[in-house]
């Protein structure tokens, strides 16, 4: 039976970015924040995006998100889904360890924090993750994947623990008998965690090929093939017919076999974190022959789709941020984007007038750190 969509009640910042205080109450719907660029727009959000993660969906440290001149931001949002309330209360400090309370009980480690809402994030670099390296298409699988189980944030800061302490021996060299017995251990344990990460890479993908490729024809309003292929260049097969234990057998015969380039560059160059997710129109590879028109649909069309297994598999629909996309799309794409929003709440920035179709339940303006309401 579907769950309740959560949705944040109210949102309260003391010393977040450049806001001094800040105390909304958001409907349930659609609320748009408008104002100037460097106002503070994109980092209401960002507060937003922060409580659903630990972490800044712009990518920047946590010491940036503390006000100029201050040792700590401040940040509580009220949660509602159904009858059920709850309370995030959060301080983030520019130096040491951060302080996250759920109803007033101390949060362990971010992992633990999937479950009360999940965030949708588009924004206008959104184009990179079609016509950009690995790097951001790797991210938005791992990110997607952790919003869903988790176990894949272990996962994942277990494979970059170890892949950093396994690539520090390498580069300090590898020269007793002691060390090639340290890599093995190192070997089985990246083999380990790397493997349970890719296992749920290409079951994401599993999940996502279709509503990618609906999303996209719904945007463009042209029918074509959109594949999407995961590509390994330590499988000497595709992965994706391999079965679970096969995984794990292929990484460590690459492992096996490379460890001696390896030890002569002194770098990890088998593993997860150099696999791509390569994206295909009508055959053709997206991030080298297709135009922008047809990158940037397909961005969107990444996002809609990540929301769509989202709510499926969580049974809830995530808060949606929009981050002043509308700004990098035509008339048309912006029609078909405002018509294939899913339902739910969203909080949407921009500098300009808000797109047609779009029919707002609180307007507020953003000015020097001020949020103010409009008429």
């Amino acid at each position: 039976m579907p769950r309740s969509a959560a949705r944040v009640e109210r949102l309260v910042l003391a010393d977040f970015r450049c806001f001094e205080t800040v105390d909304l109450e958001l409907p349930a719907g659609l609320t748009v924040f408008t104002g100037a660029n460097g106002e503070g727009k994109t980092s209401l959000l960002e507060a937003v995006g922060w409580a659903s993660s630990a972490r800044s969906f712009r990518g920047v440290a946590d010491r940036a998100l503390v006000r100029a001149g201050c040792e700590a931001a401040v940040l509580r949002v009220e949660v509602a889904a159904g009858e059920r309330h709850q309370t995030l209360e959060a301080e983030i400090h520019a130096t040491g360890r951060n302080r996250v309370l759920v109803n007033r009980n101390a949060l362990a480690r971010a992992r633990d924090l999937t479950g009360l809402f999940r965030t949708t994030v588009f924004a206008p670099d959104d184009l990179q993750l079609v016509k950009g390296g690995p790097a951001m298409r790797r991210d938005y699988l791992d990110e997607l994947l952790v919003s869903l189980a988790a176990r894949y944030d272990a996962a994942r800061a277990d494979y970059e623990r170890v892949l950093r302490q396994r690539s520090s021996l390498l580069r300090s060299g590898v020269r007793s008998s002691e060390d090639s017995m340290t890599l093995d251990v190192f070997d089985e344990q990246l083999v380990q965690a790397g493997a349970e990460l890719v296992r749920g890479r290409l079951k994401l993908l599993r999940q996502i090929g279709g509503p990618v490729e609906i999303a996209y024809a719904r945007l463009s309003g042209i029918e074509e093939t959109v594949r999407t292929v995961y590509e390994a260049d330590w499988a000497a097969v595709p992965l994706e017919p391999a079965g679970p234990d096969a995984v794990a057998e292929l990484l460590r015969d690459a492992l096996r076999e490379g460890r001696r380039q390896e030890i002569e560059r002194g770098v990890t160059l088998v593993g997860p974190h150099r696999d791509d997710w390569c994206l295909q129109i009508s055959g053709l590879d997206a991030r080298t022959q297709a135009s922008q028109g047809e990158q940037r649909t397909l961005a969107l069309a990444l996002r809609l789709a990540g929301h769509e297994v989202c709510t499926r598999v969580a049974g809830a629909g995530p808060v949606l941020l929009l981050d002043d996309v509308f700004s990098e799309l035509d008339h048309d794409r912006a029609d078909a984007l405002v018509a294939n929003l899913p339902p739910g709440q969203t909080l949407l920035t921009t500098a300009s007038d808000v797109p047609r179709g779009v029919a707002a339940e609180r307007r507020l303006r953003v000015v020097g750190g001020r949020v103010e309401e409009m008429g």
